[in-house]
């Protein structure tokens, strides 16, 4: 995942780098309007951005607790076993003073999971957060990177000694990248009714 290509999200509003092999996924499936999907024409990782209502303090305390919120919205229901490994505040270059926060999670699903293909041994999630408050708008940027085997060396990782796989480590330069071209265009995409 090397090379870039600027890439305009929900009609040009929002404007980000993304790995040049990765496609709409709107172009083979439907994909809600609050919602950007692209995947590796090459692999397994897709790239979903997600604009939300924002959550409240009476809902999550903190900003943190706020990212936990997202990350479970979308796990919830898996009986997937989580761990979260990393949690941290992040910088968006183009958007210096706009919270941003990013968790590192992984998922292995229950062995009693029902199965529509090949199972992963497990899945890599980095989680952004971005915390627009004046628009009322969370927006959440997930990468998803399943682990198959076949598709990946289990002898390449090691979280727990913090040795990721080369899936993992371009998904990592991908978000890298997401926070330091991720630009707002037109702030009209969020509508804020009071």
């Amino acid at each position: 995942m090397s090379s870039f290509v600027s890439t305009e999200l929900f009609g040009g509003a929002i404007v980000v780098d993304l790995p040049a092999g990765f496609g709409d996924a709107s172009s083979i499936r439907q994909v809600p309007d609050n919602q950007e999907v692209y995947l590796d024409a090459n692999g397994l990782t897709s790239i979903i951005f997600d604009i939300l209502e924002r959550v409240d303090e009476s809902t999550a305390a903190t900003d943190q607790d706020a990212l936990k919120y997202h990350f479970h919205d979308i796990a919830s229901g898996t009986n997937d076993t989580t761990r979260f490994w990393h949690f941290g505040s992040a910088t968006l270059t183009k958007l210096p003073n706009t919270p941003a926060y990013v968790l590192f999670a992984t998922q292995e699903p229950s062995r009693d999971a029902p199965q529509r293909g090949p199972q992963p041994d497990f899945t890599g999630i980095l989680l952004t957060l971005v915390r627009l408050a004046k628009e009322k708008t969370d927006i959440v940027i997930a990468v998803n990177v399943p682990h198959v085997p076949g598709e990946y060396r289990p002898e390449d990782v090691d979280l727990p000694a913090q040795k990721l796989s080369p899936h993992l480590e371009a998904a990592t330069a991908a978000r890298q990248k997401i926070l330091e071209t991720f630009e707002i265009k037109d702030w009209s995409l969020f509508v804020n009714e009071e």
